[in-house]
């Protein structure tokens, strides 16, 4: 019975590490939804701040957001990223 309970504690610390960091310029609201501390209206708007000024350069730029704070970005520093396989395509500049 020990050694059940030692492979099922096991198995929960290494499922906590195979989660994959979000990426931050490349997130859809759902996803950018499920991290702690943003709700629907952070979400929208990190997707707006994309689409106005352009992909994050760091994810200290998050704190340019309307409604997010150095707490936040400390609190998400370390589930999220601004590189990755997936990237967005950079917004067209109006003429």
């Amino acid at each position: 019975m020990k050694k059940f309970f030692l492979i099922m504690a096991l198995m929960f610390l290494f499922t906590g590490t195979a989660f994959a960091a979000v990426n931050i310029n490349t997130a859809s609201q759902t996803e950018l939804e499920a991290l702690q501390g943003i709700g629907p209206a952070k979400a929208k708007a990190i997707i707006e701040y994309r689409e106005k000024v352009g992909l994050f350069a760091s994810i200290d730029d998050l704190e340019k957001v309307s409604g997010i704070g150095s707490g936040t970005v400390k609190q998400l520093r370390d589930v999220v990223t601004v590189e990755g396989e997936k990237s967005a395509e950079a917004p067209a500049k109006p003429e």
